[in-house]
């Protein structure tokens, strides 16, 4: 018996979860418990499940009869092409995974506190004062100047300059529904006309893509052997396209799930001022209040695998073909996992505490490699923003989820207004 769903066509179903993602899943699973299907236009049929043990199986597939990259491929192909980390599976994914790890452990990635920090001030001093704004892209260009500086390690005044106006567009365009829920039958089609959204897409990624390449060349011509991704990449054999594949996927994972889990950050902790005036300066609360922001507010929603061999699941059997997957925010609200799930508690992380439900990185071997690297970048962000700045929030309801490109933004992208801190309560 397969698992129930709604009965309604699959473009009315990718039609509501489009407008509403969280209130699709969240009557999808009040009527359907824990285990439950949706169709999307044009894909295999995907079951998502509810609870950390449910996902727990899901992530047990990795051993085999599920496949990660696979059930990202349809999705994130083009951009982010065959040859990442995130669209492959198998040994080639070992050999990339492999070569990715080594700058990005948590020892390595603490060599970057100083640059973040120094790159954070440089881009608060620009933000405006008294009038309110969207935190949210503001603190976007904080983590796309992280990616730039210290993952691709461009210095090139001429390559940065281009870069800093073309990435954002990149992103928005691949990003967006239009784009990533194109069937790929219908791609070759939409590419060939010159205004749809994907063709669009198309001319901003080959023009990214053209720069790149010239970094990756002139980086092979020096032979630089810097601390940055790109010399590692280089170091580790990888052709022009697998170095421009996992560029381009670390740019995606570290740059909008980041800002977008900032965001988040100060949306939750402008109404929670008991949280913050413990900030910034506990450093081990800070790094209990980004976890429990983390679990809250996931920026990533699921996690899933194309399954090659059936899923026996509860009473159910997934087929061989269908996806499989967490869906994250409703299994950080399981009971069982995390005791009063719906209260904001850093508490429930202090002490070196830690869940196996807690995945907003994903779980099993495909967790995220670029994970401590984040972590790093949101405390070091919201200490110095909290240094600078007091913030406020010009409406004290919470904001709703909504589906921005990849990730469940603020639905208001963290409207806040600034005021310059006395100098006597900064450092």
């Amino acid at each position: 018996m397969i698992p129930p769903g709604s009965r309604m066509p699959a473009a009315v179903q990718t039609a509501w979860f489009l407008r509403d993602p969280a209130g699709t899943f969240d009557r999808l699973h009040s009527r359907h418990g824990p285990i439950f299907t949706v169709r999307y236009f044009g894909f295999p049929p995907e079951v998502y499940v509810t609870t950390a043990e449910l996902a727990e199986q899901v992530f047990r597939t990795d051993r085999g009869g599920g496949l990660a990259g696979a059930a990202r491929r349809d999705f994130l192909k083009p951009m982010v092409g065959s040859h990442s980390v995130l669209t492959l599976d198998g040994d080639a994914w070992s050999h990339h995974r492999k070569a990715l790890t080594p700058p990005l452990r948590a020892r390595q990635v603490a060599g970057y506190h100083d640059e973040i920090a120094d790159i954070a001030a440089e881009k608060i001093a620009t933000w405006p004062l008294g009038v309110p704004f969207a935190l949210r892209d503001r603190i976007q260009e904080i983590t796309l100047e992280v990616i730039i500086r210290l993952i691709f390690g461009i210095r090139d005044a001429e390559r940065l300059g281009r870069l800093h106006v073309l990435l954002p567009r990149l992103i928005t365009l691949g990003g967006s529904a239009s784009v990533v829920m194109l069937p790929s039958h219908l791609r070759g089609r939409a590419a060939k006309a010159p205004f749809t959204p994907y063709a669009r897409f198309l001319k901003a990624r080959a023009t990214v893509d053209a720069i790149l390449y010239e970094e990756i060349a002139h980086r092979r011509r020096t032979e630089a052997d810097g601390a940055d991704m790109l010399s590692g990449l280089l170091a580790a054999g990888f052709t022009d396209e697998e170095i421009r594949d996992e560029l381009i996927t670390l740019l995606i994972a570290g740059h909008e799930t980041t800002a977008t889990s900032l965001a988040w950050a100060f949306e939750r902790l402008l109404r929670l001022p008991h949280i913050l005036e413990r900030l910034p300066d506990d450093e081990e609360y800070l790094d209990a209040v980004v976890k429990e922001v983390m679990r809250l507010r996931p920026a990533v929603y699921e996690a899933p695998r194309l399954l090659d061999a059936p899923l026996r699941l509860g009473d159910y059997e997934v087929p061989a073909g269908w996806y499989a997957g967490p869906f994250i925010p409703l299994v950080h609200l399981d009971p069982d996992a995390f005791p009063e799930p719906e209260k904001f508690s850093p508490e429930r992380f202090l002490d070196g505490r830690q869940s196996r439900a807690w995945m907003p990185f994903g779980g099993g071997r495909r967790f995220c490699v670029g994970a401590q690297l984040a972590l790093l970048e949101m405390r070091v962000v919201i200490r110095e923003v909290l240094h600078r700045l007091d913030l406020t929030a010009p409406d004290p309801a919470p904001e709703p989820r909504r589906l921005t490109n990849v990730t469940l933004t603020p639905a208001r992208l963290t409207r806040v207004t600034a005021r310059a801190r006395s100098l006597d309560r900064t450092r």
